[in-house]
């Protein structure tokens, strides 16, 4: 069954359009190095899809990507302890959802987005999954 996700990325470091430019061959998802946002790049699965989230500058989902490769040692990591996975680019959100957009609906005060709002790699229930899609205009 599939499952949702989001990542962040500083869109100056990694951004959407640069994702875009990838293609089908998708690019490496490296340089976490947080344990709990590496377990959940662990329990992602091929087919899988995640919401892009742009951090801080601009704070906003702005596209979705689907997980091509499942996880595999992250080659950034000389100690051979955390893992990458591959994404491909998907779609551009209509209209951006932004992280004040997400505070102001009570149907997603349970995300960790804003529960635990520095964690890189976090998982989406279907229900809010739907609800931004909704808000995305997708």
């Amino acid at each position: 069954m599939r499952k949702y996700w989001l990542v962040k990325s500083e869109p100056n470091v990694w951004s959407i359009d640069q994702q875009k430019k990838m293609g089908s061959k998708g690019a490496v998802w490296d340089g976490v190095r947080n344990y709990q946002a590496a377990k959940n790049l662990r329990e992602m699965k091929k087919g899988d899809l995640c919401f892009f989230y742009h951090s801080n500058i601009g704070k906003e989902i702005v596209g979705i990507v689907e997980v091509i490769k499942e996880y595999f040692t992250d080659p950034t990591d000389k100690e051979k302890k955390f893992v990458a996975v591959q994404l491909k680019f998907i779609k551009k959100l209509k209209k951006n959802v932004t992280l004040e957009i997400i505070k102001q609906n009570s149907e997603l005060s349970d995300l960790p987005l804003i529960k635990q709002s520095r964690l890189s790699v976090m998982p989406i229930d279907s229900k809010s999954w739907k609800i931004i899609c909704k808000l995305g205009k997708i």
